[in-house]
C-alpha cells in the first residue's frame, strides 16, 4: 500500500486543558468550520476524560470523531483514578492515545505497559495511536533509530499482523514537543520510514507474507503548526499529525486540517 491509499489523520491532543464548556465551544467551532468541506482527513479530538462525553455529543453527526488521551489496560477493578477501555467505549471514544512521551516521562509508563494497553485497546475495538520517539539526550547520542525500533518492537510484542491492522503510530521526537523546536521534515520522513520498515520486519520475519507496515498510518507529533504543516504532510511517509498546543485554538487546528486535506486531494489525484 502506498501513501496515496493510507488514511490521512489529524488528531488534536488537548492534554490537561479545557473545562467542559470550553471543550464544547472548541469542538463546535471545528465541526461548524468543516461541515461543508470535502476531501477531509480523519479528524480526531482527544479531550480530557471530564469532557469526553461533552465532545462526543457535540461532534455527533459530523465527520469529527473522539479519542481518549490514555487508559488503564484492565477492564475493571481496584485501580483508583484510572479509566478502563470499557468506560472509553461507553463514553463514545473511537481512538485512544497510548504511550505518549509525557506519560512515559512523568508517570513511569514503560514499553511493557504500552504493550498491555495496546492489546486491551484492540480487544475492545478502540483504535490505538501508539506514540514512539527519542529524547534530546538519545538523539544527541545517535540513538534515535535504536530507541524507536526498540519501542515499536516492544509495543507490538505477541501480536499478529491481523490484530495490528487498525493501528496508528505517532512519531513524536520528545525534544520537539512543547519546545517550539521542529524536527526537519526530511528527518521526520526518514524516521517514519524506519518505523514502517520495523513493523514490516517484525511480522514478515514471522512468515506473515504481507508487509503490514505499508498500510499503517504514521503521524508526526512534535510542535506541528499551520506554518509547517504543509511541509511535513508533503512527506511520503508522514500520514498526518498528532497535534498538541496548536489543537487548542480552532483557527490553528483548522489550518493543519487544511494541510491534511491537501494531502487527501493529492492522493486522490494519483
Amino acid at each position: 500500500m502506498s501513501s496515496s491509499t493510507r488514511k490521512t489523520i489529524i488528531a488534536g491532543n488537548w492534554k490537561m486543558h479545557k473545562t467542559r464548556a470550553e471543550a464544547r465551544e472548541l469542538a463546535k467551532a471545528i465541526v461548524d468550520a468543516v461541515r461543508s468541506e470535502k476531501d477531509l482527513p480523519e479528524i480526531i479530538l482527544c479531550p480530557p476524560f471530564t469532557s469526553l462525553c461533552d465532545v462526543v455529543e457535540t461532534v455527533k453527526g459530523s465527520v469529527v470523531v473522539v479519542g481518549a488521551q490514555n487508559m488503564e489496560h484492565h477492564d475493571s477493578g481496584a485501580y483508583t483514578g484510572e479509566i478502563s477501555p470499557i468506560m472509553l467505549v461507553d463514553a463514545g471514544a473511537k481512538y485512544v492515545i497510548i504511550g505518549h512521551s509525557e506519560r512515559r516521562q512523568y508517570f513511569g509508563e514503560s514499553n511493557s505497559s504500552v504493550n498491555l494497553k495496546l492489546k486491551a485497546a484492540l480487544h475492545h475495538n478502540l483504535v490505538p495511536i501508539v506514540c514512539v520517539g527519542e529524547s534530546l539526550d538519545e538523539r544527541e547520542a545517535g540513538l534515535t533509530d535504536s530507541v524507536v525500533r526498540r519501542q515499536v518492537a516492544a509495543a507490538l510484542a505477541d501480536l499478529t499482523s491481523e490484530q495490528i491492522a487498525p493501528l496508528v503510530i505517532a512519531y513524536e521526537p520528545v525534544w520537539a514537543i512543547g519546545t517550539g523546536k521542529n524536527c526537519e521534515s526530511k528527518e521526520a520522513n526518514r524516521v517514519s520510514a524506519l518505523i514502517r520498515a520495523t513493523v514490516n520486519e517484525l511480522f514478515h520475519g514471522k512468515g506473515e507474507g504481507k508487509l503490514v507496515g505499508e498500510s499503517i498510518p504514521i503521524l508526526y507529533g512534535g510542535s506541528l503548526k499551520p506554518g509547517n504543516a504543509d511541509e511535513q504532510l508533503e512527506q511520503p511517509e508522514v500520514d498526518g499529525g498528532l497535534i498538541g498546543g496548536a489543537s487548542l485554538k480552532a483557527e490553528d487546528f483548522l489550518g493543519i486540517i487544511r494541510a491534511g486535506a491537501k494531502r487527501v486531494q493529492l492522493a486522490a489525484a494519483k
